[in-house]
């Protein structure tokens, strides 16, 4: 099946993005419009947080403080997005003994909006994952796994929009190649795709057909990969592609101090953001739009301690 044939039947103007130290496009403090993206990756099934006498990380992460940090931010801006990058589930015995049914309910209410599907989100197999789903209140979304095959058919989409204050979000995601790295008895007959070309004609239609104003990709295809530089990540992504605004990552456990940016295919600003692993930091990215919906943003890192 051809890949835009698959994303079909499974389912403004770029500007500067100023970052930390560099400069924000001015837009008027009456006019402009705030949206506030928060994000986890693989989290790991880590729902209490470390103990106090843990040697690299004591006292942090544990949903009970991330709930706290995202109801102060909701309050603060109700244009908020909540998003995961994948890798729910395996890491302690909460997984282990309840299979990811703690992970999903905990996610729901927390009011996740959206996760895209990491490779251990496969540990338990289609089945243990599809068992999992009622416990689930938000979506799944994963453009490059044709689960057409599968207990999974019609349980995910390939991207889908979001409504903030008069303007659309797109958010679509990426999965990582499971063979090598997933036993075949567990992911069975899921087909993997070309993530770039995947990336290219899903963006294409958020962007062109849709008319979002902000593009997210939920990627677990990993940050980098300093010993192949070639092989498929959030960077090589980000410079490969265009209309994505936002790459949030997972699979690396990658700790960035501020998302990075990064020219895509046009010379475009895109960023790319990670927060590492288990739930030890929340992602923060904040998105402005002046009366023309041209956007600037910034990104910081919340620690859970």
């Amino acid at each position: 099946m051809k890949r835009r044939n698959f994303i079909k039947q499974t389912a403004a103007t770029s500007t500067l993005i100023g970052l930390g130290g560099l400069s924000l496009t001015s837009c008027s403090q009456n006019s402009r419009k705030h949206i506030t993206i928060l994000h986890t990756n693989d989290v790991h099934s880590h729902i209490e947080a470390f103990t106090t006498n843990h040697p690299k990380y004591p006292n942090l992460g544990g949903v009970a403080k991330r709930a706290t940090i995202i109801e102060e931010i909701r309050n603060e801006n109700p244009n908020t997005l909540l998003l995961d990058a994948g890798d729910i589930f395996q890491g302690t015995p909460y997984f282990n003994f309840f299979g990811g049914e703690v992970e999903f309910k905990l996610m729901s209410k927390l009011k996740y909006d959206a996760s895209t599907i990491g490779n251990h989100d496969f540990d338990n197999g289609t089945d243990g994952l599809n068992a999992q789903l009622p416990h689930a209140t938000f979506d799944f979304l994963i453009s490059n796994y044709n689960l057409k095959n599968t207990i999974l058919d019609g349980k995910t989409q390939p991207y889908k929009i979001y409504y903030k204050d008069g303007l659309k979000i797109g958010v679509f995601g990426l999965g990582i190649e499971l063979n090598g790295l997933v036993d075949p008895l567990l992911y069975k007959e899921t087909k993997y795709i070309d993530p770039i070309e995947i990336a290219q004609d899903t963006s294409r239609i958020l962007k062109e057909d849709q008319g979002c104003d902000l593009i997210i990709c939920l990627s677990h295809l990993g940050y980098n990969y300093k010993r192949n530089p070639d092989k498929i990540s959030d960077l090589n992504l980000a410079k490969k592609t265009k209309n994505i605004d936002l790459i949030i990552g997972g699979h690396t456990h990658t700790f960035l101090p501020k998302p990075t940016l990064v020219k895509n295919v046009n010379d475009e600003n895109i960023l790319v953001n990670q927060v590492g692993k288990w739930g030890i930091n929340l992602g923060r990215i904040d998105y402005y739009f002046d009366e023309f919906n041209n956007k600037t943003s910034k990104g910081k890192q919340i620690i859970l301690s």
